[in-house]
């Protein structure tokens, strides 16, 4: 999608044309349930704070300010703040402020044929080391690989600063690093004994 095109949509739904608005939920409606299930299993709390978030955009479209940088990352942002709220609000007893909530995403591997137990064993394997990271460090590293958005952007969607987003992508980099030259070994020489 052009950056001409987003920014056409934005205006225009900013200026109350409804058919811009559609296109706007439409463009960015599977991303942002994407995002908001790695916070929630919960998909009518998710749907909630999506139709939350589309209906402030619509009602306070006259006070928005021009495109936004990134229109996804804008969105994202939203998103996570309507739905920590939610959250909140559901489990009173419970802080979102740390490493307190739940962050999880799965490895994809829809693309891919899993044909032998090896690869079905890796891919569980990768799985379970990324579930062993703070719910903060999953996030980033959900945001950086998957969404592909640069430390500005994780920054700006997560609310810290940038110092922090560096600090704890080194962490979870760390947590990774020991876990996964194992596991690199480990494939390399089941691959090494198959042939």
């Amino acid at each position: 999608m052009s950056s001409d095109h987003i920014d056409n949509v934005w205006n225009s739904f900013r200026n109350g044309n409804w058919i811009s608005y559609g296109q706007l939920y439409d463009d960015h409606y599977r991303a942002l349930n994407n995002y908001g299930y790695k916070f929630t299993k919960d998909v009518s709390l998710i749907e909630d704070a999506i139709h939350d978030l589309f209906v402030k955009l619509w009602t306070n479209r006259s006070t928005l300010g021009d495109t936004p940088p990134s229109v996804r990352n804008y969105l994202y942002k939203a998103l996570r703040n309507i739905l920590f709220r939610k959250i909140k609000a559901q489990s009173r007893f419970s802080s979102l402020e740390s490493d307190d909530y739940d962050y999880t995403f799965e490895v994809s591997c829809d693309n891919l044929l899993i044909e032998d137990e090896e690869e079905k064993l890796l891919r569980n394997t990768i799985k379970d080391i990324l579930e062993k990271l703070p719910a903060r460090q999953k996030e980033i590293v959900y945001l950086r690989f998957y969404e592909g958005l640069s430390y500005e952007e994780v920054a700006e969607v997560m609310a810290i600063d940038i110092h922090s987003v560096y600090k704890l992508w080194y962490k979870a980099m760390d947590g990774l690093k020991d876990s996964m030259h194992y596991l690199l070994s480990w494939y390399i020489c089941a691959v090494l004994i198959e042939n």
